[in-house]
C-alpha cells in the first residue's frame, strides 16, 4: 500500500499565552498521499495556520506524531528541521515575503544559496523557473516594479526552485483580485499536474473548490474531510 508523503497522528499543539493555556490543534490526524491536492479550511481560530506551520516544519507539536515521507520530524532539531524545510517544502505567503531590493531572479533563486549551487547554476535555474510561470520577460524587474499578480507568481517561482515534493500556500489569493485570483489559482492547477503535492490554507470556499480534497478544522480538530467531486467528475469528462 501506498505510503502517505504526510502523515499526522494525534497531533497537539498548547501555547502558553500568561497563565492561559490556549489549544490550538487539539488532536489532529491526518493523511496526505503524493500528488494530492488538499485545500485547508477553517474559520479564524481553526487551527487550520498552526495546522500548516507544523505540516511545513516552520513549529514543533507539543504532543503527537508527525511523519514526512517516512521520516518522523516531530523530535527534530531546529537545525534538521531547517534542512527538511529547504529540500521537501517549497511555501507560498499571502503577503509574498519577497526581498525589495532584490530583482525577480535573485528573489528566485534565493534558496538555491542553501542548497550550495554555483551562481552561475542558481541563476540558470531562477531564469527557467521564472519562465515556467510566464515571467520571461521580467526576470530584472524588483518587486516594486511589478503588479500584485507578478510578484506572487515569482514567490511561487522561489518555492518551486528546489524541486519540492510539496508546496504549501497560504492565502495565496488574499491579496490579489478577482481576475489575478484565478489566474494564480491555474498555476497551481499546473504546478499539480506535474506531480507536486498542493496544500493551500484558504478561507475562501471560491478558491477551496480548485482542491481535490477539503479538509475543514473547527476548534482545533478535524471537522469534516471530503473529496471534491466537482473537481474530479469535471476531469473525468
Amino acid at each position: 500500500m501506498e505510503q502517505p508523503i504526510i502523515a499526522v497522528k494525534e497531533l497537539r499543539k498548547v501555547y502558553i499565552m500568561g497563565t492561559t493555556e490556549v489549544n490550538a490543534l487539539r488532536s489532529i490526524t491526518l493523511d496526505i498521499f503524493r500528488n494530492e491536492y488538499v485545500a485547508l479550511m477553517g474559520p479564524s481560530g481553526s487551527g487550520k495556520s498552526t495546522l500548516m506551520n507544523m505540516i511545513g516544519c516552520l513549529d514543533t507539536p507539543t504532543s503527537g506524531q508527525y511523519w514526512l515521507n517516512g521520516v518522523d520530524v516531530s523530535e527534530m532539531p531546529d537545525s534538521d528541521l531547517a534542512e527538511v524545510r529547504n529540500k521537501e517544502i517549497g511555501f507560498v505567503f499571502q503577503t509574498f515575503n519577497l526581498l525589495p531590493r532584490l530583482s525577480a531572479l535573485d528573489n528566485v533563486a534565493l534558496p538555491l544559496i542553501y542548497a550550495g549551487l554555483s551562481k552561475s547554476e542558481r541563476e540558470e535555474r531562477a531564469a527557467e523557473v521564472l519562465a515556467s510561470v510566464g515571467l520571461a520577460d521580467r526576470m530584472d524587474h524588483k518587486p516594486n516594479e511589478l503588479s500584485g499578480g507578478q510578484r506572487q507568481r515569482v514567490a511561487v517561482a522561489r518555492a518551486l526552485v528546489n524541486h519540492p515534493s510539496i508546496i504549501l500556500a497560504d492565502e495565496p489569493t488574499g491579496n490579489l483580485d478577482t481576475k489575478t485570483s484565478l489566474e494564480i489559482m491555474g498555476l497551481f492547477e499546473e504546478i499539480h499536474a506535474a506531480g507536486n503535492t498542493v496544500i493551500i490554507v484558504t478561507h475562501e470556499n471560491e478558491i477551496a473548490e480548485y482542491a481535490h480534497r477539503i479538509v475543514r478544522l473547527r476548534d482545533g480538530l478535524v471537522e469534516s474531510d471530503v473529496t471534491n467531486e466537482s473537481v474530479l467528475s469535471t476531469q473525468k469528462d
